[in-house]
């Protein structure tokens, strides 16, 4: 079955709905938690401990909020492949590795549906959260990517059975996902441009 264990978990979600149980679940398990801003202060409201992002990455949030994860530090711990050449790049650049990624996008499609500010849609296009979404995705054979509040049942349920363990076929099957929304969400924003162009 090919089980990896989760030792860290990246979460940066926009909606907190939800995240309660998840987050209690993970630090019970022994999951190290890492995350960024708002999710940071939800989790630490809980109070449980997080490591802040840009604590890992030496970086503040910059650009009004636009720069948070875009890092190496942050890709390189979830792209590793569990390989000696790319376990010795990560130690030799000090990257931790990441297991788990957990992501909520920003309402692209119900701030267009709410607003017609242009400014306020486009500030509404995910960069960080997709591109989180699409490496972890990518590197499914070791990492566990959770795309959505849609998959937090099914996330809870995994650590229910495995703990802090996860299977290949549940890490393919959360990947898939994963794509699917990705893909919906680059269609909802290409969806606005064309009608706009």
């Amino acid at each position: 079955m090919q089980l990896k264990k989760i030792n860290s978990a990246l979460i940066s979600v926009f909606n907190k709905e939800g995240l309660d149980p998840i987050v209690r679940k993970l630090h019970a398990l022994g999951i190290q938690l890492i995350s960024t801003g708002g999710t940071k202060k939800y989790i630490e409201g809980l109070g449980l401990p997080v490591y802040a992002v840009e604590d890992l990455t030496g970086y503040p949030s910059i650009l009004g909020g636009r720069v948070k994860t875009l890092h190496p530090k942050v890709f390189g711990g979830i792209l590793a492949r569990r390989e000696p050449s790319h376990l010795e790049q990560l130690e030799t650049f000090e990257i931790p590795l990441i297991d788990l990624v957990i992501v909520d996008l920003y309402p692209f499609e119900k701030t267009i549906q709410e607003s017609n500010d242009e400014n306020e849609i486009i500030e509404k296009i995910d960069i960080g959260g997709i591109s989180l979404i699409r490496a972890a995705a990518k590197n499914y054979k070791d990492i566990l990517v959770v795309p959505s509040r849609s998959q937090y049942n099914s996330l809870l349920d995994l650590l229910e059975k495995n703990g802090a363990n996860s299977g290949i076929d549940h890490r393919k099957i959360f990947a898939t996902q994963a794509f699917l929304i990705s893909s919906k969400y680059d269609s909802s924003i290409h969806g606005f441009f064309d009608k706009t162009a």
